[in-house]
């Protein structure tokens, strides 16, 4: 049971960001599992799409795939300069011409923790739809 705003009792702290896009799902999906994923998982990564997977950014973010579905993804989420793993998710909801792109982060260390990360997947949502809309 949530205490604060953001906090659970399952999975500590977490915080999500949506964006309504005017793009289909599929076109949103591919793009952030193809040439967007620099975007949101950061540079010199190939996002593996095999449960279990493991992956490495330049900038030493690491984790692991939990799951990996035509409209959603789970992975952890490990800065170097983290003490802990966290667990990202990644859903576009189909709305026809349009697209839900929906970003959860959950067990985050503390308040702090969570406002960078909003903050962060804030700024990723726009990119996206920058990016999106040059295309």
């Amino acid at each position: 049971m949530a205490n604060e705003a953001g906090k659970t009792g399952r999975s500590g702290w977490e915080t999500a960001v949506s964006r309504t896009m005017p793009y289909p799902g599929s076109r949103v999906w591919e793009f952030l599992v193809g040439d967007g994923v620099e975007i949101w998982l950061g540079p010199g990564v190939e996002l593996p799409r095999e449960r279990g997977a493991g992956y490495e950014t330049e900038h030493g973010t690491t984790g692991e795939i939990r799951s990996y579905s035509e409209d959603r993804l789970r992975l952890t989420w490990r800065p170097t300069d983290w003490d802990h793993d966290s667990l990202l998710e990644l859903e576009v909801a189909d709305l026809g011409k349009r697209s839900t792109l929906r970003i959860r982060q959950e067990q985050l260390a503390d308040v702090a923790e969570k406002a960078e990360q909003r903050a962060y997947w804030k700024q990723v949502v726009e990119r996206v739809e920058a990016a999106l809309a040059e295309r």
